[in-house]
């Protein structure tokens, strides 16, 4: 069993390059225990004065034109950055950058929240122009206690509040290479910010007060590796691996996340999706291999990961590891009606069904 699902995991996934918005319990005000079903934004239709109706996408597959518009220029992946608890950061050419729930459906059209964070300061020898990620402690900006972290490619790891008045940034500088290119999110079992290393084998904790200069560094230990044959584990070698850290708040329980993708061959050089493996940690710093989440279901993108009961979203299957690709076609080559035969799910138990995700 376990190398026919192996065979059909490594299989590569036709995906799209969109968005994927949630909006759960603990993210906007819900009367129901049932959460709005994550969905991916697959672009705007114009309505005219630069504004567009947005078409989704549901994880359960529903397609749908929103009454909801919003600026054209948010489907430019230039413009935003990245996405956590249903709002996008956007970073313009003015240098500011904002989070925004324009993309949210919820929010109001004719008065969209925009909230300015402090000015960057680019620390010595790093950079501030290429974000990995973004991520928050809590499902608004506007709450007093908000944490924004902001992930850039290289040392760099920036914190700040924006609800609290003359908010500064934090910057924090990552001595250790293996977190240079990994997202960051948030623990709310830990109240900390984690990223983990590029190998897998590290897992650097960030608190706003006590870990400004050294991390809290966990050690994982892999157990229970599947048997691959030589065919497979040469494939899994030649991929750009990463790591991902999700984090089941109805469970309680961490996972690791690692996605191989692998260069394309012809044409421009794009990124495609060829397998997933998950991993279940402990508080030892045990990492076990897993085909089993249960009734979980994982959503995986360059925004914040998250991971919801399947029983939380009407039609939705269980034990789903849902990814969305990043470099297939861009956003702004999608305002024409989208055409959907590019859309392949393969959905399995641990499928590479896509989504990129806005949390």
């Amino acid at each position: 069993m376990l190398s026919l699902r192996l065979s059909r995991l490594v299989k590569p996934a036709t995906v799209r390059s969109s968005l994927l918005l949630s909006l759960t319990s603990t993210g906007f005000s819900t009367t129901s225990s049932v959460q709005t079903p994550p969905f991916s934004i697959l672009h705007a239709r114009p309505c005219g004065a630069d504004l567009g109706k947005l078409i989704i996408l549901t994880a359960t597959e529903d397609l749908t034109t929103l009454d909801k518009t919003v600026p054209l220029e948010l489907m430019k992946e230039m413009v935003m950055i990245g996405a956590s608890h249903g709002w996008i950061a956007t970073l313009k050419e003015d240098g500011i950058m904002r989070l925004q729930d324009d993309l949210n459906p919820v929010a109001s059209d004719s008065d969209p929240k925009h909230i300015p964070l402090p000015p960057l300061v680019t620390l010595p020898h790093c950079q501030t122009q290429v974000v990995t990620n973004v991520a928050m402690s809590s499902s608004s900006p506007e709450h007093e206690d908000c944490v924004v972290a902001v992930k850039f490619l290289g040392p760099q790891l920036s914190l700040c509040r924006p609800a609290q008045r003359n908010s500064e940034w934090t910057n924090i500088r990552t001595e250790n290479q293996c977190f240079y290119s990994s997202p960051v999110m948030f623990s709310q079992k830990d109240g900390m910010f984690r990223i983990p290393g590029s190998g897998g084998n590290l897992i650097g904790s960030w608190d706003l007060h006590k870990h400004k200069k050294k991390p809290k560094i966990q050690r994982l230990r892999f157990k229970n590796l599947p048997e691959l044959t030589k065919t497979k584990r040469e494939l899994l070698h030649s991929c750009c691996t990463s790591q991902h850290l999700v984090e089941s708040t109805t469970t309680d329980e961490t996972f690791l996340v690692r996605w191989y993708r692998k260069a394309t061959s012809s044409g421009v050089v794009k990124m495609k999706t060829k397998a997933a493996m998950v991993f279940k940690l402990d508080e030892e710093g045990n990492a076990v291999y897993t085909e089993d989440i249960g009734h979980l279901c994982i959503f995986l993108s360059k925004s914040e990961p998250f991971c919801v009961p399947a029983n939380s979203i009407p039609g939705m299957c269980p034990n789903i590891v849902d990814l969305f690709d990043f470099d297939d076609p861009p956003l702004s080559d999608w305002m024409s009606p989208p055409s959907l035969v590019i859309v392949i799910h393969t959905r399995l138990p641990y499928s590479t069904t896509n989504y990129l995700g806005l949390v």
